[in-house]
């Protein structure tokens, strides 16, 4: 077998590699995409077995399909934890190569878990209705200063059609009449796309009885639902509800010695618009729940309403994974499983 260390780059990369069966040790630096694919070609050519080692990347999607396509094992490794195991603090291309090469000829190199690209593909669909949400939002918050200028201020009014008529009534300069009409013209073209990224996300749920049975929660939407069960991949992941608020970033960063116990700002790690997600249907559930609703109050009063929009957030996190883990519904989980969100209750299965 061919065990290779792989350190990517956008540009190239800096591989160490060993045949286990002769001993050889080669390095190497190939450069993308074209001498890197014929390096690989060649190795598949050979009829070698031929297993990768590499940091989690978000540049190399060529490289996987690649590596897929010649039947290479690829094993994909958390930087964060690899980096803790340099012992050096000088740090090179090549001496990273060479300890990734390391941990996998050691056994100790501790794979993470990767979507497949089906998975990748859906979230695609949601990033990219969510980008175009947050362009949709900025062009009505220009507009909406159009409208203030010249006296409309009934916000909700202003995206009717009376309330449209008015604001194309305005006499403008030409700039700002031209930068109205702009700004119009991209809405009109923006409305209908998002709501065919909508229906097509709706479609894709009817295809997931897992998020259908999330949304059975107050506040959890399609949306919501399907980024839930895309990112979190499979509940059985976590051993217990706590490490959900850790990987999707809600829990505070901490860094303490001794006697000394710090907790900073929340940590953000994991998948941004997850958090997003669950902090705005956490907002929803407290809207429509009286139990929730008790509690952000209570947490807000002694906190600030900032740290309880988090608070609630992480347990709708919890609450969703553990619907998801004992294949409940909404009215099951209030029943028979975790109370997480309700006063005087903590988080995990009672």
């Amino acid at each position: 077998m061919t065990i290779i260390g792989c350190d990517y780059h956008p540009g190239f990369q800096q591989i160490a590699l060993v045949d286990t069966e002769t001993g050889e040790l080669q390095e190497r630096r190939l450069g993308h995409r074209e001498e890197a694919e014929k390096f690989y070609r060649d190795l598949a050519a050979q009829g070698a077995t031929v297993r990768v080692g590499m940091e989690a990347s978000g540049h190399g999607r060529w490289f996987e399909r690649l590596l897929g396509e010649l039947n290479f094992e690829l094993w994909t490794g958390d930087a964060a934890e690899i980096r803790t195991k340099r012992v050096r603090k000088q740090k090179t291309d090549r001496q990273d190569a060479q300890l990734i090469l390391r941990l996998l000829i050691e056994d100790r190199f501790r794979r993470i878990w990767v979507p497949n690209w089906e998975n990748r593909d859906l979230r695609q669909l949601l990033w990219h209705r969510h980008r175009l949400v947050q362009t949709r939002t900025r062009l009505m918050n220009q507009l909406q200063a159009v409208a203030l200028n010249e006296g409309l201020r009934c916000k909700k009014r202003l995206w009717r059609e009376a309330g449209r008529q008015q604001l194309e009534s305005f006499r403008l300069a030409p700039w700002a009449s031209r930068r109205r009409r702009d700004l119009l013209e991209l809405l009109d073209r923006l409305n209908p796309t998002i709501a065919e990224l909508t229906q097509a996300i709706e479609r894709e749920v009817e295809k997931c009885p897992e998020a259908r049975q999330l949304m059975t929660h107050p506040g959890v939407g399609a949306l919501t639902a399907l980024a839930f069960v895309l990112i979190i991949g499979t509940p059985e992941r976590f051993r217990c509800g706590k490490q959900i608020g850790g990987y999707v970033g809600l829990v505070p960063a901490e860094e303490s010695s001794g006697d000394r116990r710090r907790l900073g700002h929340i940590s953000k790690q994991g998948n941004s618009l997850l958090r997003f997600l669950l902090v705005e249907a956490a907002q929803v559930t407290v809207r429509s729940d009286r139990e929730w609703r008790s509690k952000f109050f209570h947490l807000a009063m002694r906190r600030g309403r900032k740290v309880a929009k988090v608070a609630m957030a992480r347990r709708l996190a919890v609450r969703l994974y553990w619907m998801w883990r004992k294949g409940w519904d909404y009215e099951q989980i209030k029943k028979f499983g975790s109370h997480a969100g309700q006063p005087g209750t903590g988080d995990g299965v009672q």
